[in-house]
């Protein structure tokens, strides 16, 4: 008689009783699934990575900008005008041009030329040569010497109520040209326009101010 109490093996829902190799193969297909759900997680974030690393690069160090020209430290040698009859001056002073450069790459800039006026009228000029302007930094160029005279001028009746108040004021203009140079493989062009302001003290023959833009 058989026993009651008699152990049979577990069967599926198919009836058919689901051996430990069965089992251990759908866990080796769940830890499959869960490698190749962490794998396309890190290549996304990697991808994500890669893009803002990227654009930071491409708004920082590859974005160009317009470097600055300016004149500064003028120092007159000479300063001599005239109120009586035909309001004249003449002078003759150095200055320091500065070129200031805030890309990563070098600016190569060609020569060019500084023309200072008064009342609209040119009174002199100056020649800036060619240079480069490292990375990040700004290229002085010293001792630049400027001859100015009003013998040019066809109207100097403004000049004379000027010269008799006690001041000057000229006018420097500019405009150069050049290449911002980046990664040593792009080559971009880049023109400055410069333009001063410069308010002399007849009286004291030296600066009052000296403004740039």
């Amino acid at each position: 008689m058989a026993d009651k109490n008699q152990e049979y093996p577990f069967a599926g829902s198919n009836g058919y009783p689901r051996s430990d190799q069965e089992s251990g193969g759908l866990t080796a297909e769940e830890l499959k699934r869960k490698k190749r759900i962490r794998l396309a997680i890190y290549v996304v974030a990697f991808i994500i990575f890669q893009v803002i690393v990227i654009t930071a690069f491409s708004l920082t160090v590859m974005k160009v900008k317009t470097p600055k020209l300016r004149l500064a430290n003028i120092q007159f040698q000479t300063l001599d005008t005239s109120t009586a009859n035909s309001p004249s001056f003449d002078m003759s002073f150095t200055t320091q041009v500065r070129v200031k450069n805030t890309n990563f790459g070098p600016y190569k800039f060609d020569a060019t030329t500084a023309s200072f006026t008064y009342d609209g009228a040119t009174v002199g000029q100056v020649i800036i040569p060619k240079g480069k302007a490292g990375l990040k930094s700004t290229k002085k160029i010293n001792n630049v010497i400027v001859n100015l005279s009003s013998t040019q001028l066809a109207n100097t009746a403004n000049l004379g109520s000027e010269l008799t108040a006690g001041t000057l004021t000229l006018s420097g203009t500019a405009k150069m040209t050049g290449k911002v140079e980046l990664m040593l493989i792009m080559k971009k062009k880049k023109s400055i326009n410069m333009n001063c302001t410069i308010t002399i003290d007849v009286a004291a023959k030296n600066l009052r101010s000296l403004e740039c833009k």
